[in-house]
């Protein structure tokens, strides 16, 4: 999404993915571009061809709530889509001053990682893992400190392979990320991110393109796990008191189902010990960490479980 024109970017995406037979238009002979015309978004929304066009170019930024809306419905966007196309419409705050340290985890969301007895990790707004319980990590091996979940999920084969449905859940994890981001996508973070992924996977900048947006809900997760075989859980995902941006996230079964049982194996299976969590360390003038010797960048990693 380019800085100076996300709302043009946005509604161009949009309207590539609606066809003409979504809408019962009638359709003429092949068509040079996907999705639909501008001058069938206009002519459905009610404006003229070349307001619509000058939104798109970002000639325009300041469209009507009920124009927003008109376009809304004519993209078939749903309401999650339709907020988040109003807040881009939106004139965009001051620049806010962001922490170039990790967002600590507050001590309760520590607690509540170390007594759940489920698998559970927190993130941050940018998908980091800033802190795992061991059953977390005993689930799925990407799930420790340091570790991005976006990253994981399309650069690492191993993730593909524990993912009964992998496209699908990588997929909403890139429309949930979006939709947490709200327009504040210049954080360099953020930057360096996409465009690492962006140009590490195809399938990635297929779905980043897109511009889903998602949000958090409970969602039924299928793994084929290789101590514990086929499991069917559901991830639910809670937001963190505090301005941070932070996301407690943990996997269940339904009570008394074999998925249940099948965890409670992995959780005998694991060591148990306290949870992982990004702390502040002192740093040598090397910028290194004065225990490990690793780069400033670098966290420590679990011990490996027996």
């Amino acid at each position: 999404m380019s800085e100076e024109n996300r709302l043009g970017d946005y509604l161009r995406a949009r309207r590539e993915l609606v066809t003409p037979d979504d809408l019962g238009l009638p359709s003429h002979g092949v068509r040079r571009v996907p999705g639909l015309r501008r001058e069938e978004v206009a002519l459905l929304a009610g404006i003229s061809s070349d307001y619509y066009l000058r939104l798109e170019q970002g000639r325009d930024r300041n469209p009507s709530a009920q124009v927003l809306d008109a376009l809304a419905r004519v993209l078939l966007l749903d309401d999650t889509a339709t907020a988040y196309l109003h807040q881009l419409a939106a004139p965009r705050p001051r620049t806010r001053r962001r922490p170039s340290r990790r967002p600590a985890v507050p001590p309760a969301t520590t607690q509540l990682l170390e007594s759940v007895g489920l698998p559970a990790f927190v993130t941050d707004r940018t998908l980091d893992v800033i802190a795992a319980n061991p059953l977390a990590t005993a689930l799925v091996p990407t799930v420790r400190v340091g570790e991005n979940r976006l990253r994981s999920f399309f650069l690492d084969p191993a993730e593909r392979d524990l993912h009964a449905d992998w496209a699908a859940t990588a997929a909403q994890c890139v429309a949930v990320f979006r939709r947490r981001l709200g327009t504040d996508v210049d954080d360099p973070r953020v930057v360096r991110l996409v465009g690492e992924l962006s140009l590490a996977s195809a399938e990635f900048r297929k779905v980043w393109a897109r511009h889903d947006v998602r949000p958090v809900v409970d969602k039924p997760i299928r793994m084929n796990h290789p101590l514990v075989g086929e499991l069917s859980l559901t991830l639910s995902k809670l937001d963190v008191d505090g301005p941070d941006g932070l996301a407690l996230a943990a996997y269940h079964a339904a009570p008394g189902s074999q998925d249940a049982e099948r965890l409670a194996l992995l959780a005998s299976l694991t060591t148990t010990g306290p949870a992982r969590r990004a702390e502040p360390v002192r740093r040598e003038a090397s910028g290194a960490d004065p225990r490990t010797g690793r780069p400033e960048n670098r966290l420590d990693r679990p011990r490996r479980t027996t």
